[in-house]
C-alpha cells in the first residue's frame, strides 16, 4: 500500500525563504535608511560661502575655488562675478555676501564698514584689446583717437573704465567710444565679436579669452597698476570658512594660480 508524502518538510522549506526574504527586504531597507541618513548629515555639515568677485577674476577665482574645495571638502564656494562698483552696491543693499575682491581700492573702501581687514593679493597691468591678427593696425594708444575706428572702453565707474581713463589722459589721447561697458569682460565679448575695433582691458583678459582677441602692449611709461584687495565680509554668518578662503587666496597655492592667469603678485606681501 503506497502512502502520501508528508508535506510538512515543504512547508518550512517555503516558511524558511519567506522568513529569509524577509530579513533580506529589511536589510535593504535599514541600509538605504542609513545612506540617507548619512547623506543627510554631510549635507547638514556643509558650509557654503558666497564670493563676491571682479569679473576681471572669473577665470582665476574659478580654478581657486575648485582647488580650495578640494582642499576643504565641507565648505562649498558660490561666486558672484560682476563689475567691481555693482558688488559693491550689492554688499551696501544688503546682499549676502561672505567675500568681496575687488579690483580696485576705491570700491573696497566705499563698503569699507561692511568688510573685515583689507589685504591687496593680486595687481594688473592693462593692454589695447583689438581683433585677432590686428586688421586695424593699431600700434598704440595714439591711435585710439582715430575716427576710423571703433573704440570700446568700460565705463568710468567701472575699474577697467577708471584705469583705461588715466592712461588715456597720460598720453594725451582723447577717445569717442562707441559704447561704455558696465564690465570688462562686455569690452572683451564686443571686440571678439567685431562689434568694436579696439578697446582698454586687463593684460589677464586677453590671454583668458583664448585667442578671441589679440593684444598690443600699452608701455610701462604709459600704464597703470591695477590694485586687488580682497576681505571677508563682517555679516558673514560662516565668518571662519569665509577667512579660510581669504587666507588661501593670499597664500602660496592661491598665489601660483594667480601668477598662471598672468596676475601679478602684490607689491608687499
Amino acid at each position: 500500500m503506497t502512502f502520501p508524502r508528508p508535506r510538512r518538510s515543504r512547508f518550512a522549506a517555503l516558511l524558511v525563504c519567506a522568513m529569509t526574504l524577509g530579513w533580506l527586504v529589511a536589510g535593504c531597507g535599514a541600509a538605504e535608511k542609513s545612506a540617507d541618513t548619512a547623506a543627510s548629515s554631510s549635507a547638514a555639515t556643509t558650509t557654503k560661502i558666497t564670493v563676491f568677485a571682479a569679473a576681471s577674476l572669473t577665470e582665476v577665482f574659478t580654478e581657486i575655488g575648485t582647488e580650495f574645495m578640494a582642499a576643504n571638502p565641507t565648505i562649498e564656494v558660490v561666486f558672484n562675478f560682476a563689475g567691481s562698483q555693482d558688488l559693491a552696491m550689492q554688499i551696501e543693499q544688503g546682499a549676502p555676501a561672505d567675500v568681496f575682491a575687488s579690483a580696485d581700492v576705491r570700491n573696497m573702501e566705499r563698503v569699507a564698514k561692511f568688510v573685515g581687514a583689507q589685504k591687496v593679493f593680486a595687481q594688473n597691468k592693462l593692454a589695447i584689446a583689438v581683433a585677432p591678427d590686428n586688421p586695424q593696425e593699431i600700434s598704440g594708444l595714439s591711435d585710439l583717437a582715430r575716427t576710423d575706428l571703433k573704440v570700446v572702453l568700460a565705463a568710468p565707474e567701472v575699474p577697467a573704465g577708471k584705469y583705461a581713463a588715466e592712461i588715456l589722459a597720460g598720453a594725451g589721447v582723447t577717445v569717442k567710444p562707441v559704447s561704455l561697458e558696465n564690465t570688462v569682460k562686455g569690452v572683451v565679448t564686443k571686440i571678439s565679436l567685431g562689434e568694436g575695433d579696439a578697446g582698454i582691458v586687463y593684460v589677464t583678459d586677453v590671454s583668458a579669452a583664448d585667442g578671441a582677441i589679440d593684444e598690443v602692449d600699452i608701455p610701462e611709461a604709459q600704464n597703470v597698476t591695477a590694485t586687488y584687495p580682497i576681505a571677508s565680509v563682517t555679516s558673514s554668518e560662516h565668518a571662519d570658512a569665509a577667512q579660510a578662503f581669504v587666507d588661501w587666496v593670499l597664500a602660496d597655492k592661491g598665489q601660483q594660480v594667480l601668477q598662471k592667469f598672468g596676475f601679478l603678485p602684490p607689491a608687499t606681501r
